[in-house]
Order: C-alpha cells, then structure tokens, then sequence
C-alpha cells in the first residue's frame, strides 16, 4: 500500500533552503561555482555525484558550518536566520562521546535543555524512536556499526530540527543494516516533517528515500531529477531501476568525458 507524502502541517515544520550563486574556493581551487539551488520545507533532497565534485561542500555550506566565497543562502524564513539554529548534522562517524552512556550521548544533542528533566524525557523518546530504549545505560563501545549510527540519527533528532543534513552516515555499514537505517531515517522524517539533505554515493539509496535527486558536476547542478515513486519504494520495481539506471548512465558518462 503506498504511503501519501507528509501531512502539510508536519511539512510546515521543515525548513525551506534558498541558494544564490553560490561560490566554494579553497585556496586557488574552485569547488563550486555559482551554483543555485531551492529545497522546499519538508522535502527530501539527495546530492549524489563523483567523488570531489562538491557534494559534502554544497551540504556543509546549506547546514551553516561553513560560509560561501560567494553567494548567499537563506534558510527558514527570515534573511538573517543562521541555518545552525535549525540544522542538525549526521556525519559518516557515529562520533559518540566513549566516556558517556548512551542516553548521555543523546541528551548532547539538547544542548542547553539537556540538564532539564523533560529534556532526559525527550532523550528517551528520540532512543525508543530508533529501537534503543533498552540501551540507554549501556556504552559506546559494546555497540555494533549500526547501533551507534542509531544512536548518531537519535542525537540530532533529539532538538527536532528543521533540517537534517545527512553527510553519508551509512556509507560505512553492511547491506542489511544501511536498508534497515534508511527505513528509520524516512520514518523519522514522514513522522517530524524537517526538511532533509542527503549526501550519498548510493544512487540506489537516494532513489529509495528522495523526493529529488541532484547531481553535481564540476561544481554545478548537471542533473534535478523528481523522484514520483510511490512509498514506500520498492528496489525490484522497474520504475525503480530505470530511475536509477538513469542517473547512473550519467555518472559514468562523467567519469569518461
């Protein structure tokens, strides 16, 4: 049974994303180059494309934890809003504390709230969401891969962010695992109506939870693609694969010119 999008109200939640010419230099190296882009509140968007075309410098600039050469980002719905206020951040690496318990893992993720009561509630509920309630005393350390990864997605959904800005956080796990996270990153987001940045070098991950794929060459937007598959997605449909197919003929048509 296909799933409808997410209700409007849970959308208005999300954080809608303008950028304007945007410009990336490190040093005398260009990294994007006048590159534009709309997001809408609560949409899904994946950025895929060859390694070092841009992808995580485009997400870190939308997230705020970086500034542009040039051009200008509005996130939310006032100019002078800092997108750090409304991003939270799922990096590659789990990057747990080791010498704190789970639950205080999570609790980081609150910042300056994480010393109320409610907050620890909060912490608990955003544990349970992700299946870990029952690890909440437990340490870092006698975690599997995907159950740190869990506790990372835990971590930044816990202040109920705007946007999740998501910087290949599964690319590390095994098959299995990386479908089960990717089911639980898109429950997340049809449950809290953020809006979500994806950067991934799965194009089949993309076409799975996107609502839009873009891909970046040279610093540019090559390809915006829709996505209009029902959900929740199936791998073996052949809508799925012609999609995915499409996007990577001109992955590989990149990597030949």
């Amino acid at each position: 049974m296909a799933l409808s999008a997410p209700a409007t109200i849970e959308a208005e939640r999300g954080a809608a994303i303008t950028a304007r010419g945007l410009v990336k230099t490190f040093g005398a190296k260009p990294v994007l180059r006048g590159l534009d882009l709309n997001v809408s509140a609560g949409e899904f968007l994946a950025i895929v494309g060859r390694s070092g075309c841009g992808k995580s410098t485009l997400l870190r600039l939308l997230a705020g934890l970086d500034a542009p050469s040039r051009g200008r980002i509005l996130t939310g719905e006032r100019a002078e809003t800092d997108a750090r206020t409304l991003a939270r951040v799922m990096f590659q690496e789990p990057r747990l504390l080791p010498w704190a318990r789970v639950l205080a893992n999570v609790e980081v993720g609150l910042g300056a709230d994480r010393r109320a009561l409610a907050g620890r509630g909060r912490a608990l509920e955003a544990l349970a969401s992700v299946g870990l309630a029952d690890r909440a005393n437990d340490w870092p350390n006698v975690l599997s891969g995907g159950q740190k990864q869990r506790v990372a997605l835990a971590r930044a959904l816990v202040s109920r962010p705007r946007m999740l800005a998501l910087d290949e956080p599964l690319g590390a796990l095994d098959d299995l695992t990386r479908i089960e996270m990717q089911r639980l990153i898109e429950t997340a987001w049809r449950r809290e109506g953020f809006t979500a940045v994806l950067v991934t070098h799965d194009v089949a991950e993309a076409v799975a939870l996107a609502d839009r794929i873009v891909l970046i060459e040279q610093g540019a937007i090559a390809l915006d693609v829709r996505v209009v598959l029902p959900r929740p997605r199936h791998r073996g449909a052949p809508e799925f694969g012609a999609l995915e197919e499409r996007i990577l003929d001109r992955l590989l048509g990149a990597r030949e010119a």
